[in-house]
């Protein structure tokens, strides 16, 4: 049988990778008196980040600057990528006032930009959507000057689910593609490509501000992502435009029962992507290897909001 990583890495491939992390990847160490905060909200409101559960590498900069990526729906996934760190398996229950903290934590962190994100729920009908309408009601109540973003899963392509979330408007609607069409079988063994598309489509269409995020060095070749950044542009194309927003990051592996790093990509590359993407039609790419879907998000909102030249 041929094993996720196999279908990945070849023997070459694996050899690389065993000679470590190159020294551009740095990650600063969680601390300081923004961080001790914003540990006191999360715990204090019994929230859930995705910068924990998915052990992301800029948690230290993030938290220290007094901002997270609360994810709600609990910490339970129904899927198992093959490289996301967040625990998989059948949630236990479905809590109904996590919407009220999240907006009381909104409030206390002051934020001007705040960014949310779930777990999957397929074991829900329709996905979580409405604990998601509700979050966006709850923050804008208690936080009226906070501009939403929401990181939101496929709802399996309900898409009166989808509409649910929709009718709150967020700033920002992102919905990560994660990688190129041919890997989804490794990396989103539960996902459809066509679909995760479709959703974009269908935000765009209604003249919202949309965003998504891919990694690389997983797997894929350079010209496979030149065609999944014209399929964003082809899909998403409406009247308003098209994907407004994508991030392209250095995929790190969690542990070793993920997907393995099939390569390290260099700086150099992530600003051919960025100078590629924009050339495109994409309003603003950001690329980087430490770059997350989340990261630094507060400031690509300021760039789409630049008059396009």
């Amino acid at each position: 049988m041929i094993s996720l990583s196999d279908q990945i890495l070849d023997n070459k491939d694996h050899e690389f990778v065993r000679k470590g992390k190159p020294k551009w990847l740095k990650m600063k160490l969680p601390g300081g008196d923004g961080y001790h905060d914003l540990r006191q909200i999360v715990d204090k409101h019994s929230l859930h980040t995705v910068c924990e559960s998915a052990k992301c590498p800029n948690m230290g900069e993030c938290w220290a600057r007094g901002t997270a990526t609360i994810m709600i729906l609990g910490d339970i996934c129904t899927r198992s990528c093959g490289f996301c760190h967040i625990k998989t398996g059948r949630p236990p229950f479905l809590d109904t006032d996590e919407p009220r903290r999240v907006g009381e934590a909104a409030a206390l962190m002051r934020l001007k930009h705040i960014v949310i994100t779930s777990v999957n729920r397929d074991e829900l009908d329709d996905g979580g959507a409405e604990i998601w309408a509700q979050t966006i009601q709850e923050i804008r109540k208690n936080s009226p000057g906070t501009s939403i973003e929401v990181l939101i899963p496929d709802l399996c392509g309900n898409w009166d689910a989808l509409d649910v979330i929709l009718a709150q408007r967020p700033e920002i609607l992102n919905h990560n593609m994660e990688t190129v069409k041919r890997l989804y079988s490794a990396v989103r063994p539960q996902a459809k490509y066509e679909r995760s598309l479709e959703l974009l489509r269908r935000a765009k269409e209604q003249n919202l501000n949309t965003k998504t995020g891919i990694m690389v060095g997983i797997g894929e070749a350079d010209d496979e992502i030149d065609e999944l950044m014209r399929d964003l542009i082809k899909y998403t194309q409406a009247d308003h435009g098209c994907c407004d927003i994508l991030t392209i990051g250095q995929y790190l592996q969690p542990t070793r029962n993920h997907l393995p790093v099939n390569r390290w990509v260099d700086p150099s590359q992530f600003v051919n992507y960025k100078i590629k993407g924009e050339a495109l039609g994409i309003r603003h790419v950001e690329s980087g290897p430490m770059v997350r879907s989340s990261y630094h998000a507060e400031d690509q909102v300021l760039q789409i909001e630049q008059p396009v030249s």
